[in-house]
């Protein structure tokens, strides 16, 4: 057998190395790269943004690109951390201790280098371990059931939601509610619609992509242009090789350090829930404990970037471990894989590991070509990856916006598509100002239908009987473990409080009226659903329920609870490198450049029907620039065209994206029969 799987490896180490897959690889690994230092869009919009254009693609090319992107993004959020003391994402916080006073010191260049060092081969000790577990996990997954993996299923959903920061019933509900919509369409057994309200665009569900950039995507764009400032502040040092080769002599030199880091990423990879938010801390605390001269750390010690950096890219390989062996995502931008993996007709479970044994081999070595990719482009372009973080928002935003608008009309090639994504962007965006967290929602949204499709078969071959398999039971001894913690923690919290006759200061805001909100729209749901048969409401019902609970609980936590603490990453901004708050922007201004954001955005979808994709692209341009950010016509004439032509020759010309039909295409046929994008 394990000849056999050798022989598999290899020949999936030959489909990669084919020049074509190489190039798409390499694509993904530029595109990752650039995001990487961009704060904001992380990899769950990368992810999202690069699904729709898999379509057309075989497997082993389609996560040649995907998993490019996702594994390098953590190799350039660093960056800007290092260099502007301003984490490219969450999992480069920690980071900013060390790096950014390596960085004052003059030594920016020895941090990049053991940061790239330290990421490359955190990488591949998590590609590697995925790659031994292979055989170990085959004869296991062989000899568990449906109800085995539905407990799975289960426990990640319940690590994910209550380790989603620090508002656990916040996280449990936006899971469960990220369930009752996977339920949405006609996908129940019996063929019951499910919440489609007459609308035939929502028989076959509520779209993944669309969704996931409402969600990720536009709350992300709407506080660039909110803040309408560069994440740089002055000129960055120039980033010399001999500089950063020093750094890569550090990670030898502490290479003990390297390898206990990358193992400890991969091995809390594989639980589902913990992220590069946790992850990196935990890294960095470990090493102050384990080494020598701990007092050194925060003032600028390298071996400060080496830990984090490590166990941040080895979280890739461990992530991957459940999420194709079990069909559990162990973080937000695993669902979306998860869920390109469905597209492609892939099941994860045991068909991954032994029909798809290939597909798998290809992920293992697309992961770990792109770590090698990646750290060279980092070693040899830093320079140039540095200046991407000074390009100006009124230059970025209206790029990103037009990516994320093709990308979400390619979910079904329907306008809802663009409804959908905005509605969920003003979601997503209340949700990101009010602390509701947003990854649970896609995780329940992508797992929803698997519970479903697991509970279904189980009940059918076991009954009810399913829930004293042994296994099972161990599982959910391990959900209950899970939960314990963080809800005896809020009950003791309201319990101190109602005792104590003490009560939470509240100011009338949104926030007073976002969490009724929710509970109305989950009681307004079940309502709906309640006469829906046996077979087709268990879930739906279920998970409205929990929803409606969890909830409940939320908001009697809001009202009597103890007050949120700050987050380790605004305690790192504001203490760890002193750093001086930044004043807050007047909320009024923040809602009114919100909301103008989400009004251009209406307005580009009103110029697509009216003109086409393209000619709206460069018409949208043109306006934001000169009306909002007062640029000179001519800049914004030229940026416009730009963005418009290279749209062309990417989606047009090279990809063959479908482009929905306009009001001056119907106008003037022989004008659409000419340019095919009208």
């Amino acid at each position: 057998m394990h000849s056999d799987m050798l022989s598999m490896a290899a020949h999936a180490l030959s489909l990669m190395l084919e020049p074509m897959r190489l190039l798409i690889l390499f694509i993904g690994v530029c595109i990752g790269l650039a995001i990487g230092v961009l704060p904001g869009l992380s990899g769950i919009v990368g992810m999202a943004l690069l699904i729709p254009f898999t379509y057309s693609m075989d497997a082993p090319s389609s996560f040649a690109l995907l998993l490019g992107m996702a594994a390098v993004i953590t190799s350039s959020d660093f960056i800007t951390a290092i260099l502007f003391g301003v984490p490219g994402h969450v999992g480069a916080a920690a980071t900013v201790i060390d790096g950014h006073a390596m960085a004052r010191k003059g030594q920016a260049g020895r941090a990049f280098g053991a940061g790239f060092a330290a990421s490359l081969t955190g990488g591949l000790i998590g590609a590697l371990v995925l790659f031994l577990s292979i055989p170990v996990l085959r004869p296991v997954l062989l000899a568990v059931g449906s109800p085995e993996l539905l407990a799975f299923t289960i426990f990640g959903m319940s690590m994910v939601a209550t380790l989603a920061g620090r508002a656990p019933l916040k996280g449990l509900t936006v899971a469960a509610i990220g369930t009752m919509l996977a339920m949405i369409g006609d996908k129940a057994q019996g063929g019951t619609l499910r919440w489609t309200f007459g609308t035939e665009y929502l028989y076959e569900g509520l779209p993944l992509i669309p969704f996931t950039l409402g969600i990720f995507a536009l709350p992300e764009l709407a506080e660039l242009g909110v803040n309408r400032e560069t994440i740089a502040r002055g000129e960055p040092a120039e980033i010399s090789l001999t500089s950063q080769w020093e750094g890569v002599r550090d990670v030898g030199r502490n290479w003990w350090l390297v390898v206990r880091c990358s193992l400890l990423g991969t091995g809390l990879g594989i639980i589902p829930g913990i992220g590069s938010a946790v992850i990196d801390w935990i890294a960095y605390g470990y090493a102050q404990r384990t080494e020598k001269n701990p007092e050194s750390f925060g003032t600028g010690d390298v071996r400060g970037v080496i830990a984090p950096e490590a166990s941040n890219n080895a979280k890739e390989g461990g992530h991957l471990v459940p999420t194709l062996a079990f069909g559990v995502p162990a973080g937000a931008s695993m669902a979306l894989l998860l869920g390109a993996l469905l597209m492609h007709g892939l099941t994860p479970g045991p068909e991954m590991l032994t029909k798809h044994l290939d597909v798998t081999y290809t992920i293992i070595w697309s992961l770990t070509l792109a770590h090698v990719i990646g750290a060279a482009i980092c070693l040899l372009g830093s320079n140039v990856l540095a200046k991407v973080a000074r390009i100006p928002p009124e230059v970025l935003l209206p790029i990103v916006l037009c990516l994320v608008m093709v990308a979400a009309y390619q979910g079904t090639n329907d306008w809802g598509d663009l409804y959908v994504m905005i509605g969920f962007g003003v979601v997503g965006w209340i949700m990101k100002q009010l602390n509701w967290p947003r990854p649970p929602l896609v995780l329940g949204f992508v797992v929803g239908e698997t519970f479903e499709r697991y509970l279904f078969i189980s009940t059918q071959l076991y009954g009810n009987a399913w829930i004293f398999r042994p296994v099972v039971i161990v599982i959910m001894m391990g959900v209950v473990w899970s939960l314990y913690a963080p809800m005896g923690r809020i009950i003791r919290s309201v319990y101190s409080s109602l005792r104590s006759a003490k009560r939470r200061e509240h100011k009338l805001n949104i926030g007073m009226f976002f969490t009724p909100a929710v509970l109305l729209f989950i009681i307004s749901a079940i309502a709906i659903g309640w006469d829906w048969p046996l077979p087709a409401k268990l879930v739906p019902m279920t998970a409205g329920f929990v929803a409606l609970i969890v909830c409940a609980l939320n908001w009697v936590n809001e009202l009597f609870g103890a007050p949120d603490l700050p987050s380790p990453r605004e305690e790192v901004k504001a203490v760890a490198h002193d750093v001086a708050p930044e004043p807050e922007m007047p909320v009024s201004l923040v809602r009114k450049r919100a909301a103008s954001f989400f009004l251009w955005l209406a307005l580009f979808t009103g110029l697509v029907a009216l003109m086409g994709f393209l000619p709206a692209m460069f018409v949208f341009v043109l306006a934001n620039m000169t009306l909002v950010y007062g640029r000179k016509l001519s800049t914004a004439a030229l940026s416009g065209a730009g963005i418009s032509v290279f749209c062309w020759v990417v989606f047009h010309e090279l990809l063959h994206v479908t482009w929905p039909m306009s009001l001056l295409g119907d106008s003037f046929p022989a004008l659409r029969d000419a340019t095919q994008f009208l």
